[in-house]
């Protein structure tokens, strides 16, 4: 009998999520099938019971339904608990559902073990206060820099993402108080660069030798790809690698075996191995 997991989202059509299983269940020799699902807007808790009623025993869920899945489930991991989102369900025995949340860890694992990033001494700056910053505030902790700066263009926000981690290392701040401010790595996690645009940060915040890295992807360099290769950033990187680590971490809950994840992100960018 072949298990059926899908991602859940809307909209859908575009999500590599499809291809990544696949690979990752040829990689590992198992049998399942991973599907997409249009989900209501109007109705998301009775889309995730459809699909555990005809048998589902796992849901990737992304985009605008996060935080919708961390409101449906009371079982939740300790990550999703502090992320305050839900982006992976597992179906339990008898057809419980446990939250989880693996965009931190996918982020993380891709810049120290795919990348090669060193967190340690370093300071961080990470742009946006919304679901994405909650997501992987700590997990980026977890690595060991020396100062996160969580900064966005309302202060306020950005102050109260900093205050939940309760880490002296971590603080907010709006995006014209880091004047003056150097990081090794800045981390864009807004959604601006759909525009086209690039958050309004000082032209001289990255510090030589210093990584930027944008939680979003595309077939060409995102805007704040383009901002961090023009400022001179020794690495600029897409949010691609990451997409395939937080799968990765969703395939190892619900199969128990963790698949290799860099022939994956090489498949993706047309680097088939």
């Amino acid at each position: 009998m072949t298990d059926h997991y899908a991602v859940i989202g809307n909209p859908v059509a575009h999500s590599k999520s499809p291809a990544i299983h696949a690979a990752f269940a040829h990689q590992t020799g198992q049998h399942l099938e991973y599907g997409r699902i249009l989900g209501s807007l109007d109705d998301f808790a009775g889309d995730v019971r459809r699909f555990v009623a005809e048998g589902g025993r796992g849901l990737n869920v992304t985009v605008p339904f996060k935080q919708q899945a961390w409101d449906l489930l009371a079982d939740r991991s300790a990550r999703a608990e502090a992320a305050g989102a839900v982006n992976t369900i597992i179906v339990l025995d008898g057809g419980r559902l446990r939250g989880d949340n693996t965009d931190g860890v996918g982020l993380v694992r891709d810049l120290a073990a795919n990348q090669g990033f060193g967190f340690d001494d370093k300071r961080v700056l990470l742009l946006g206060a919304g679901g994405a910053a909650r997501g992987v505030l700590g997990p980026l902790l977890e690595a060991g820099p020396a100062a996160l700066i969580v900064a966005n263009r309302t202060a306020a926000k950005a102050i109260e993402l900093a205050a939940t981690a309760l880490d002296d290392r971590v603080n907010g701040c709006a995006l014209d108080a880091l004047l003056g401010q150097r990081f090794d790595l800045i981390i864009n996690a807004t959604s601006i660069g759909l525009a086209g645009s690039t958050p309004a940060i000082p032209e001289d915040c990255l510090a030589n030798g210093g990584w930027t890295y944008d939680m979003l992807y595309g077939d060409q360099p995102t805007p704040f790809c383009r901002w961090g290769a023009e400022h001179g950033a020794a690495r600029a990187l897409d949010g691609l690698g990451m997409l395939v680590e937080q799968a990765a971490e969703s395939f190892a809950l619900w199969r128990g075996v963790r698949p290799r994840t860099p022939p994956v992100i090489d498949l993706l960018r047309g680097r088939a191995r």
